[in-house]
């Protein structure tokens, strides 16, 4: 169902930016008021009902979109016909940009975990505002920096790191840039299962489940439905890098 209130009308943009904290690593949560009101009059409200494609792998990036509710994951295809969970966003990330950058077809099927908002903007549109707002382009590139950056990551542990090891990583980054902190206590809501958790670290369902199981028993997490809770980050963090 789309939003028929007008992009630019001072009810879209107080339904849209409200007086949220989005994640500071999200593009949203590394622009300012002034260059969020510009990026938003490029789009137009859009919403996604649960399970349905945003983005299709294979076809034409004609837009991107940001998201302002909901959480969505990027599905890959592999060469024996397996999907894998390439990543997951939530509110504040931008979507599709690769192909808007790149003008290849996409690289993922996007698929709303819930439902979804989001601003859809298109690719030409959005182009227009990183030549001419720099605060929007500098932004975008620092944040698919970052989605480099953690893919990098990703690699290197799975060339070096145990099962345990890139699962447990895995949750420390998605705690840090997701989670809902409580001091040194975080909420991560993860509408995935945890096969998908499982392959996006890239270890066995089996091992996946063992490793929850280890880091429930040891008191660092507790899981609930389509929610893991971190009672103590900084164990975690311990955990995680080894001190």
């Amino acid at each position: 169902m789309r939003d028929t209130s007008p992009a630019g009308t001072e009810g879209g943009r107080q339904r849209r930016w409200g007086a949220r904290n989005w994640p500071e690593e999200t593009l949203l949560g590394m622009l300012d008021p002034a260059a969020r009101e510009q990026l938003s009059a490029a789009g137009e409200d859009r919403r996604y009902r649960a399970g349905q494609v945003l983005m299709r792998e294979g076809e034409r990036g004609d837009f991107v979109l940001v998201l302002l509710g909901g959480v969505v994951k990027a599905i890959g295809a592999a060469f024996e016909g397996r999907d894998v969970l390439l990543a997951v966003r939530m509110s504040g990330d931008l979507v599709g940009e690769f192909a808007a950058m790149d003008r290849r077809p996409r690289s993922a099927t996007v698929t709303a975990c819930g439902p979804v908002s989001a601003l859809w903007i298109p690719v030409s549109r959005f182009r227009n505002c990183l030549r001419q707002e720099p605060r929007i382009a500098t932004a975008v590139t620092a944040s698919i920096t970052g989605k480099l950056r953690a893919a990098n990551s990703y690699r290197v542990d799975f060339a070096g790191c145990d099962a345990a090891t890139r699962m447990t990583r895995a949750l420390y980054q998605l705690a840090m840039t997701y989670g809902q902190r409580h001091g040194e206590d975080a909420v991560l809501r993860l509408p995935v299962t945890q096969s998908e958790l499982s392959t996006l670290c890239g270890v066995a369902d089996q091992t996946g489940h063992r490793v929850l199981r280890e880091l429930r028993s040891a008191g660092v997490i507790t899981t609930g439905y389509r929610a893991i809770w971190v009672g103590d980050l900084d164990r975690l963090r311990r955990t995680v890098f080894g001190e």
